[in-house]
């Protein structure tokens, strides 16, 4: 059942009630006297009278930018309930799945009814990964929010399986519920432990209009955008892309570089809450957040930071967005509707098959002379190793120096046939003598190697 529904019945204003939630038990009463919460129009004219009306219906999904023609279209329905929107998105062509966490027997009644292909399943919120049901074009996610005790996380989850955008629609706290607060203008959410909200124990949060976009953004949405406020609703569509380059757009920025925010790799785990910072060189004098475009892997990102670094070079930091496959990812981002800059890559959940490491050679980062680290001149030390997977990177490849273990602060290619190159940093007051040299990489180690620190004069 959905708390943001006009009904057919006239429910007295929150504004003039005591109880400003009061509609929602009148609509709980309602449907205890009608059976069915979503009206139907079957093929032969016959009308099925719920607590929502058809036309109600017909105003929720056309607050969309939902295509009359969906042919070729896949879309998941979340909270489906009775079925209405399911079996309306099929109407318009789509190849739909519909899932609850009840199995209602009225879905499956008008199912039979309409003759319906719809695959209805049953599950939890929190169980819809793109590895349980796929990605779709569209996902419906009307009515649901409210309902689940951890709403960020089920956006993350809606986002994953959006391929391009999602109709999101929600209650939302407005000015009558809680009057003087300003809630309108402000990113808030009211948290209900037990049946705060119209007697219902499953309603759990009332989120502003400006928290419910905000929460969207967050989720890993490129752009979110208020369609419709209705009475005791707003819709708000959320879109996986950002538009269009324009023909005419400039030239984009020159993309200097993109790790992980944290360990300076360009290895992603898309299981937990990760985040990428790029650099980025236009000649601008300022920049703001809304400026910057990213994307990665086709998927646009809003910013959460942008910052000069420096001269020309900016920074900006963002979320890795949700739904990625397993793989390499082409970075890139745009600035004030440039064109897109050049491209970096990261990993995305990859786990290559190691086979030995060997240590090609070794020498010092200054003198170049090999088997050689002369502090006197500098600490820096050239690897070039054998057998390193492509995804290697400064946060995974381990270098040791009798048993020390050393900062890792380059590894890229060396120009030399198939090794890597590993640059390390040795502490000044490592004792002179022979040492051994050895690298790991996730859990593999070389054969150590001989070298000879000459320590400072």
């Amino acid at each position: 059942m959905s708390a943001v529904e006009t009904m057919t019945n006239v429910v007295e204003s929150p504004s003039t009630n005591a109880d400003p939630f009061s509609y929602v038990r009148e609509w709980d009463r309602l449907r205890g006297v009608m059976g069915w919460w979503h009206s139907f129009e079957l093929p032969d004219g016959t009308k099925i009278e719920g607590v929502s009306s058809l036309d109600i219906q017909k105003q929720r999904i056309e607050a969309f930018p939902i295509p009359a023609a969906l042919n070729g279209k896949r879309v998941l329905d979340i909270g489906t309930w009775d079925g209405w929107f399911a079996f309306e998105l099929e109407r318009r062509g789509a190849d739909v799945v519909a899932v609850d966490c009840w199995d209602n027997p009225r879905f499956r009644e008008m199912h039979a009814l309409l003759n319906s292909r719809v695959d209805y399943r049953r599950l939890d919120m929190y169980q819809l990964t793109p590895e349980c049901v796929g990605r779709f074009d569209i996902v419906l996610f009307m009515g649901v929010l409210y309902h689940l005790k951890h709403p960020l996380l089920a956006l993350e989850r809606v986002c994953a399986l959006t391929t391009d955008f999602a109709a999101v629609e929600s209650f939302i706290l407005r000015e009558e519920h809680r009057p003087g607060m300003g809630v309108a203008e402000r990113p808030v959410m009211e948290f209900y432990e037990t049946d705060e909200l119209g007697g219902q124990t499953d309603n759990w949060y009332g989120p502003s209009l400006p928290c419910l976009s905000a929460l969207c953004r967050t989720a890993g949405f490129a752009r979110v955008e208020v369609q419709k406020v209705f009475e005791f609703s707003a819709s708000v569509a959320c879109h996986r892309h950002w538009q269009p380059v324009e023909a005419e757009a400039e030239v984009g920025p020159e993309l200097l570089a993109a790790h992980h925010n944290m360990n300076y790799g360009i290895n992603f785990d898309s299981g937990i809450d990760e985040y990428v910072t790029c650099s980025f060189r236009a000649s601008l004098p300022q920049i703001e957040r809304d400026d910057v475009q990213p994307e990665v892997g086709g998927f646009g990102i809003r910013p959460i930071k942008v910052e000069p670094a420096g001269g020309d070079v900016w920074r900006t930091h963002f979320k890795l967005p949700p739904g990625l496959v397993a793989g390499w990812h082409d970075v890139r981002l745009r600035v004030n509707n440039s064109q897109p800059s050049n491209e970096k890559c990261i990993a995305v959940d990859l786990r290559p098959k190691l086979g030995p490491i060997t240590i090609a050679g070794v020498a010092d980062g200054q003198t170049w002379k090999r088997n050689e680290l002369n502090l006197n001149t500098g600490d820096v030390v050239v690897i070039w190793i054998d057998g390193l997977p492509e995804n290697s990177d400064v946060n995974n490849v381990k270098v040791f120096l009798d048993s020390k273990l050393l900062r890792t602060v380059y590894v890229g290619s060396a120009g030399l046939g198939n090794s890597t190159q590993v640059n390390v940093r040795v502490p000044q007051l490592f004792p002179a003598g022979a040492a051994e040299i050895c690298v790991e990489a996730m859990g593999i180690r070389s054969t150590p190697v001989r070298v000879e620190v000459l320590g400072r004069l």
